[in-house]
């Protein structure tokens, strides 16, 4: 049965929207998922499924936590081959990788259009650069990030979409727990 990992839009941030994460496993089982574990507080949620269409999923999790909770949890679904990929995509060159303070992963439910990509890279600064790879934006930050002028609400505001960030360290602690099934391969060579 597929794996995915569920990253819940500000869950557990600043005192604000705070679940326990007994409550959200408990949720996740009641919505009929399996296998469900959390991982650390900020709204990662593992999870079994043999739903194969994402969208689908994203919205029966939204659906389930907004009846629970009385709020919206915007929802961003990933397969565990999928985190697994964005935990080693090299998003930047060495150099600029040495220099950052932080690099951190950015969630969206679609890929950015022009307009919206423009308007991600107008955030692009002294401080602050991107990296768009699928449905990710990676953000380098070369200074404290309470020094850069760039935020998720302000992102949010000019791209016209939602999307949650994690620190690289949370999607690469995420993919080295949960890596996908190795898959059986069959031998076909020959006798001869």
């Amino acid at each position: 049965m597929p794996r995915y990992v569920a990253l819940l839009r500000a869950i557990n941030v600043g005192g604000q929207n705070v679940v326990k994460m007994d409550q959200l496993r408990r949720l996740f089982e009641k919505a009929g998922f399996s296998g469900v574990e959390t991982f650390i507080a900020s709204g990662n949620v593992i999870f079994e499924s043999g739903a194969k269409n994402g969208a689908a999923v994203e919205k029966k999790i939204e659906t389930t936590l907004r009846g629970a909770l009385g709020w919206d949890v915007h929802t961003f679904l990933r397969t565990d081959q999928e985190i697994a990929r964005i935990a080693v995509h090299p998003p930047f060159p060495p150099l600029k990788m040495n220099n950052a303070r932080a690099l951190n992963v950015g969630f969206l439910k679609d890929p950015l259009n022009a307009a919206a990509t423009r308007a991600l890279m107008a955030f692009t600064s002294d401080i602050d650069d991107f990296h768009i790879h699928q449905r990710e934006i990676y953000w380098l930050c070369r200074e404290g990030q309470s020094d850069s002028k760039f935020s998720n609400v302000k992102l949010e505001k000019s791209i016209g979409a939602c999307c949650t960030f994690r620190s690289i360290s949370t999607v690469m602690k995420l993919a080295a727990k949960y890596p996908p099934p190795v898959t059986k391969r069959s031998d076909h060579r020959g006798d001869g």
